[in-house]
This record gives C-alpha cells, structure tokens and sequence, in this order.
C-alpha cells in the first residue's frame, strides 16, 4: 500500500511544477545554434551583431544607432531562456510578446539598473526584486522568462524574482535581443533556448 501511495503523490507533484524556473530544462529548444544565424532575421548590412566561440554578440555601431535582432519564429505562450554577460553600463534587452521587454542594464530613462524588471508601455511599472543579489557582475547570468496567457514570470541564476499579470499583450511575436541606440556597448547572450508552451 505505500508504494501505491507514494506515485500518484509524485505524479501531481510533477504535474504542479509543469510550469515554474525549478523544473529540468532539457525540453527547450536551442535557438541559437552558436555557428550562424541560421532562424534569425539578419540586418543587411550587419553592423552590430557577430558570432564567435558560441556566443552572440551585439556592440553599437560607430553612429551608435543600436538594433534588435528578432527570430524568424513567432511565439505566443512560451518559455525562454538565455545566458547574458556584460560589463559597465549597458542597456538591453529580450523581447517577447510585441511591446513586451525583459530589461538587461542600466534604464536610460531611470539611470540605474532595472535588470528582469518589465519595460512595456514606455514605463516600468513591474520592477524585479532581489536582483542586486543575485546578478553575477561582469559574468554569465541565466535569465528565464515564461509567459503563459496574461501571467508572466521572469527568473534570474534560478531564482524568481517578478512575476505580474496583464492581458495588454496577447501576442504573437518573434524573440528578440537588443541593443539600445546612443549608448556605447557590448552585451553577450549564449545558450537562447525556447518552447513554445
């Protein structure tokens, strides 16, 4: 009888960590194949992204005018997650639904860092807790980002750190990386992993 007990307490175990940052990850998919572009929209001419020893890497061009790099797919309800290293002051980001930014760096507009905290409508009304804590300066940094219907989850080294509801971005819209215009930067993402849920 208790070996009976135990796997049905398993299952609905299992089944309430379907869709939280604790669970295994190996059913995403890579986006990012680390040799080419290969699923993203390449700009032409290409003046601020490059590939090298697996990494993705986005600078400003010399006019510093900064770019979004979008996938070719769309995603509605989905879970994705990327590494993200820079240094100094930058200001960047992942989009997923249209409108909808996961902030990495510094805010231009608040002048401080607002890194997994929400920009969408031209403001920061969904701001991340705990992140001084645990963002690695100068180093890899796993950010993990679900949106389900209007709730949305974002998830820094493991840890969540803001979750908000609101029904203002349905989608569909590609994934996005960007880099923001008038500032001199570099930002590096390795690893863009995705499902669509």
């Amino acid at each position: 009888m208790r070996n009976l007990t135990l796997v049905p307490i398993a299952f609905l175990l299992a089944a309430g960590c379907a869709w939280s940052g604790d669970e295994a990850q190996s059913d995403l998919d890579s986006i990012f194949n680390g040799k080419d572009f290969t699923g993203w929209k390449v700009p032409e001419p290409n003046l601020w992204w490059k590939i090298q020893d697996g990494v993705l890497i986005g600078e400003n061009d010399e006019k510093m005018k900064g770019h979004s790099l979008f996938t070719e797919k769309e995603y509605t309800d989905l879970v994705v997650e990327a590494e993200v290293r820079f240094s100094g002051e930058i200001d960047s980001g992942i989009f997923i639904r249209k409108g909808w930014q996961c902030q990495i760096g510094v805010s231009r507009k608040l002048k401080k860092d607002m890194t997994c905290s929400v920009y969408a409508r031209g403001k920061y009304d969904n701001v991340a807790q705990d992140v001084d804590k645990l963002l690695k300066k100068d180093d890899w940094n796993l950010i993990r980002i679900e949106a389900k219907g209007d709730h949305f989850k974002i998830f820094l080294n493991g840890q969540k750190v803001l979750e908000m509801t609101d029904n203002g971005f349905p989608g569909p819209a590609p994934i996005g990386v960007q880099i923001h215009p008038g500032l001199p930067m570099k930002v590096e993402f390795r690893n863009i992993k995705a499902k669509a849920l």
